[in-house]
């Protein structure tokens, strides 16, 4: 009789409540991830793509490995020509670029290599923005400095007709 006999407690009952308290801390660290690695990320991604589709000849690229240089050609969709000392030309897959140092303004005949995208939206085509170029100021010439008092022809005149 040294030893008492145990009970088991009575379970209670599963309820549809307690299914979804147990996994709302698992859908918001979902929710924070979300937002704290996979969109920025995703941002990321996106900006270098539209960064690869934008380079052209005479862009001053970084690739992957640090490498700096020129773009001397376009080969193809993946491919690169860059000049990365006097006559010494890399061919380099156009994903290793990682950034660009300088871009070169565009040439004019470099129609078919832009894809005719058009930038802005309705209200910029409509309103003006975006798209076009402020034409160049013309040269003003520089303003004759005013004469302080009247010459002496026009002075005799004038007291000529006060009397």
């Amino acid at each position: 009789m040294f030893i008492s006999e145990a009970y088991a407690q009575a379970a209670g009952a599963a309820g549809g409540g307690n299914a979804f308290q147990a996994f709302l801390p698992l859908i918001l660290i979902f929710v924070v991830f979300y937002f704290l690695l996979i969109r920025p990320q995703q941002k990321k991604i996106k900006q270098h793509r539209e960064l690869l589709e934008g380079i052209r000849r005479g862009d001053k690229v970084v690739t992957g490995g640090g490498i700096i240089g020129t773009i001397t050609k376009v080969d193809n969709d993946n491919e690169v020509t860059v000049e990365i000392a006097k006559d010494v030309k890399v061919k380099v897959q156009r994903a290793t670029i990682s950034g660009i140092v300088n871009r070169t303004d565009p040439v004019a005949g470099q129609a078919a290599n832009d894809s005719g995208a058009k930038k802005g939206g309705l209200l910029a085509g409509l309103f003006g923005g975006g798209s076009k170029q402020a034409a160049p100021e013309a040269p003003q010439a520089p303003a004759e400095p005013e004469a302080p008092e009247a010459s002496d022809a026009e002075g005799e005149r004038k007291d000529a007709d006060k009397s």
